[in-house]
């Protein structure tokens, strides 16, 4: 990944390639922004100017040994940190059984989320974690001396995922690193952080995408239409990942709208023994998919409040939520709608607590009969 490459956010390309510049370069940056802003090809494009050995005022030469190395991201001095789930088949639980994975993956496409993670894992189902046996391999690596006699980069994907004795073991390396070792931590929730982490870290904050920029790459990269590109980037608000989700069909989104529907329709009418057999079909979807259902209810919600507002440039749903919302969007109002909010923040904080689904999504589904009637 180059500076080049990366859609929009040519202001913190520009800070970073100051600080170079200027030889600021922070020993442990935590890169923060909401999800499909292009963190991780920032970080990526960062760790490549730093190794470059031939470096423009704009971007990494793509010929030098070090650059050629990173086209395959197999450069001996980058190494990578991120989420994974325990396998069954004796793995030892660190990222470098996945790591051939991982590069594949982002070396396809570096605009994706946990979810198209897990996918590629094939652990859709499971609950993605850096376990704690990473922090001894984080140590071991970085004790070796550089092999390229530059830096040595460690890119830590959503840090918020470390388990609490690997984030400890770390402390002492982010405090006091070995010479040149840089810390890159992209992270899409920092507030859930050890605030130890965070104190020893330079926040690096990066805004959504502008429209203009996700509708000029959705044009020239995928051949899609100038108005389609603005109605999608739109929908997009800020986040490139959904807009290739919009122009790819995705089975995962669409499965999402389906079992909201069916359960407001079931609420208002009622059903309770219809309702009991909707929460075993949740619960069967595994904790990442759970959790990532009732952020969508969420959005649902507010986008449908919205909707009784009439205004289009306020709405960021698609012609099948729009189409449900026309009929839907009265009853969620001024009397109910904080009290829904509630209920499914509270559901996400059982789920991820490990709460029994069925029980969690059964009670938030009977909840709903008396929310939909305020």
């Amino acid at each position: 990944m180059y500076f080049r490459e990366i859609i929009g956010q040519r202001n913190a390309i520009l800070r970073l390639i100051q600080g170079v510049r200027e030889e600021r370069i922070p020993h442990a940056m935590l890169i923060c922004g909401p999800e499909g802003t292009g963190k991780l090809p920032l970080a990526l494009a960062y760790a490549r100017y730093l190794f470059c050995t031939n470096r423009s005022g704009e971007d990494a030469c793509g010929t030098c040994p070090s650059c050629v190395k990173f086209n395959k991201l197999v450069h001996p001095d980058l190494h990578f940190v991120f989420p994974i789930v325990k396998s069954p088949k004796g793995k030892k639980e660190v990222c470098d059984d996945y790591l051939a994975d991982w590069r594949k993956m982002v070396l396809h496409n570096p605009y994706f989320n946990l979810n198209h993670w897990l996918a590629e894992m094939g652990t859709e189902n499971g609950q993605a974690i850096i376990y704690a046996k990473e922090s001894e391999e984080i140590v071991r690596k970085l004790s070796l001396k550089s092999s390229e006699g530059g830096y040595k980069i460690t890119v830590i994907w959503l840090p918020e995922k470390l388990h609490p004795v690997c984030a400890n073991k770390l402390l002492k390396l982010l405090e006091e690193p070995p010479e040149k070792t840089v810390f890159l931590l992209i992270s899409e929730n920092p507030e859930m952080i050890l605030t130890t982490i965070l104190s020893r870290t330079q926040r690096f904050n990066i805004q959504k995408i502008a429209k203009e920029e996700i509708a000029r790459e959705l044009q020239q990269k995928y051949g899609i239409a100038e108005s389609d590109a603005d109605s999608i980037a739109h929908l997009a608000n800020g986040n490139f990942i959904q807009a290739l989700e919009t122009i790819h069909l995705n089975k995962e989104t669409q499965l999402y709208f389906e079992l909201f529907v069916n359960l407001m329709r079931l609420s208002y009418q009622r059903k309770i023994k219809e309702m009991k057999l909707w929460s075993e079909q949740v619960a069967g979807l595994g904790r990442e998919r759970q959790k990532n259902f009732l952020l969508y209810c969420q959005r649902m919600i507010r986008e449908n409040f919205i909707y009784n507002f009439q205004r289009r440039e306020l709405s960021y749903i698609t012609p099948d939520e729009a189409k449900f919302a026309s009929r839907f969007a009265p009853f969620v109002n001024e009397r109910n709608v904080q009290g829904i909010m509630h209920e499914l923040t509270e559901a996400q904080l059982h789920i991820e607590q490990n709460v029994n689904a069925k029980m969690v999504f059964f009670d938030f589904a009977l909840k709903m009969i008396v929310l939909l009637k305020a």
